[in-house]
């Protein structure tokens, strides 16, 4: 079993960052994804890394998020800059391990002036 614990959500102004963190306590994460969640719309992939490292990106997050993971503390980040009012979403952290898959509890980012 997994238990994910999310961090760093807010509100912010339309141009600036916010830096998000899911901690896994449990099992070792093999794969990590982040995932967002508007009201009224599906959940919809915002960037995942591999066990190796390599990276994707969803095409309306590219070259302003950066998802990366410390494996020393089973953690993933997700840094996001130039952040937009369309960004707004509950946003949340998937992991995958030993073939299972979890998600944690979401956590708000607003942007907003």
């Amino acid at each position: 079993q997994v238990q994910l614990v999310e961090s760093g959500g807010g509100l912010v102004q339309p141009g600036g960052s916010l830096r998000l963190s899911c901690a896994a306590s449990g099992y070792i994460v093999n794969a990590w994804g982040w995932y967002r969640q508007a009201p009224g719309k599906q959940r919809d992939l915002v960037a995942q890394i591999t066990n190796s490292g390599r990276t994707s990106y969803g095409d309306s997050v590219k070259g302003r998020f950066t998802i990366s993971r410390d494996n020393a503390k089973n953690t993933v980040y997700l840094q996001m800059n130039s952040l937009k009012p369309e960004d707004t979403a509950v946003y949340y952290c998937r992991a995958v391990s030993l073939g299972n898959i979890y998600w944690g509890q979401g956590t708000q980012v607003t942007v907003s002036s």
